[in-house]
């Protein structure tokens, strides 16, 4: 059982059917190393993927393999005892916030994954305003525990699961390059977050005042999508005038993704709470909950979980950080975001089947239209299969599945990822040749 096609088969026969990258990624790996994946075939890939972000740093980065093996020999796993590197890993997460929040938020724990962080914030917020109805956004993906599925706007998941968690309301988000309230195909005023508004502020709005409101700043699995700045504006301003805590999920969009270690940052907003997970770990779980100290009303034993601990994802998350210091990682991205932009906006132009090259940062988002022949997810779908072909792992996300999404490691080279993004750009020009005729293409 060593070839891809044996580990696959192996897959397939023991493991759940609810297994998802195999099946349109289909390969075994063999090993990692920086932004590239070997297979057990020796064939080697691009990673566009990170672990879904997780890999800052790409994979298998020496100082945080280093850090992993010095943090073995003192503790690997500790509740939520004070130890040395957990001091340090609050310390330094804390400090990462802009100067006027350091000193008014408050950390917790959570359990291993980023929907655990979801669901400690719904029940702090509920806990703290004594309310019980949570506004969501359209588009959304916050987890697919019970009560992150809630929050979570993809129907199809929840169409087998009764009684998920009540109370959730969900507003449009701006998603303008689809937006069904534009008034003409030229103008946009932001008209979606006047829904907020006015359910926050209106007698008759179908549902009391909320106990929060969650927001991703950047739609990840709802197809790499930024919201509008003046959405964000208004909605941090309709929040706080009705004493609304805003939670901004930036789970995937934290920890450098965009640009800033926060996406929050580029918006000039401050929210009551924060999510992170994904990369702060060092490609090891863990989760965290930033809050305004004023919601920090919970009774000991409140939201607790057996591997808030994790004190080898401390270690890791600490290397991360010096890492991003030493090495200016954020000056990367902002320079390979440009890269990338410069590389596939003029696909725009050039192929009918590419509606929008969309994103912040190394989170990026190129949504596909169909053709006579093919619906866009299908396209989608195709693409992804070429690029595999091509060595190059991407993923799909959005309505339909037409978005293609990359998440590159933050550290990428220039020249690697010069590859990655030729390798994409042919894939969709070949795959829209096969579906156009000639005359319909520039």
């Amino acid at each position: 059982m060593h070839g891809n096609t044996e580990l696959l088969q192996f897959q397939e026969h023991h493991e759940s059917s609810a297994r998802t990258y195999p099946r349109n990624l289909p390969l075994a790996i063999q090993r990692a190393f920086g932004s590239h994946v070997l297979d057990m075939e020796g064939t080697s890939y691009i990673d566009f993927l990170s672990g879904a972000g997780v890999l800052a740093l790409g994979h298998g980065h020496p100082r945080v393999l280093d850090a992993i093996r010095e943090q073995l020999d003192l503790l690997t796993h500790g509740l939520d005892i004070p130890t040395p590197v957990k001091a340090e890993f609050t310390r330094r997460h804390l400090q990462m916030l802009p100067p006027g929040m350091r000193d008014r938020m408050r950390v917790h724990f959570c359990g291993p994954t980023g929907a655990d962080a979801v669901e400690a914030a719904v029940k702090l917020c509920k806990t703290a305003t004594g309310r019980s109805d949570v506004v969501a956004y359209q588009g959304g993906y916050h987890g697919c525990t019970a009560g992150a599925m809630a929050l979570t706007s993809l129907v199809a998941p929840k169409r087998q699961v009764a009684n998920l968690m009540p109370g959730v309301h969900f507003m449009p988000y701006s998603y303008c390059a689809q937006c069904p309230l534009r008034l003409s195909p030229d103008s946009c005023d932001v008209n979606c977050v006047a829904l907020l508004e006015s359910a926050l502020s209106d007698s008759h709005a179908g549902f009391t005042t909320p106990a929060a409101v969650i927001l991703e700043l950047v739609q990840g699995e709802g197809g790499s999508i930024p919201a509008h700045p003046e959405f964000v504006r208004r909605v941090r301003e309709a929040t706080r005038a009705a004493g609304v805590p805003l939670v901004v999920d930036e789970i995937q969009t934290g920890a450098g993704r965009t640009g800033t270690w926060f996406a929050f940052e580029q918006y000039g907003i401050e929210p009551d709470v924060i999510l992170l997970s994904k990369a702060i770990g060092g490609g090891l779980p863990v989760s965290l909950m930033l809050y305004d100290q004023a919601l920090d009303v919970w009774e000991p034993g409140s939201h607790i979980g057996t591997f808030r601990g994790n004190q080898l994802a401390f270690a890791a998350g600490l290397a991360v950080l010096d890492v991003f210091e030493k090495e200016d990682v954020l000056a990367n991205v902002r320079a390979r975001s440009a890269q990338a932009f410069a590389a596939l906006t003029p696909l725009e132009t050039e192929l009918p089947t590419v509606l929008q090259v969309r994103g912040k940062g190394l989170m990026i988002g190129v949504e596909l239209a169909g053709t006579p022949a093919v619906d866009a997810g299908e396209l989608a779908r195709e693409v992804q299969r070429v690029c595999f072909e091509g060595g190059l792992l991407i993923e799909r996300g959005g309505r339909d599945d037409r978005v293609l999404r990359l998440l590159p490691p933050l550290n990428i080279s220039e020249e690697t990822f010069a590859r990655g993004l030729d390798i994409l750009a042919t894939a969709v020009r070949e795959t829209t040749r096969r579906h156009l005729p000639a005359a319909s293409l520039i």
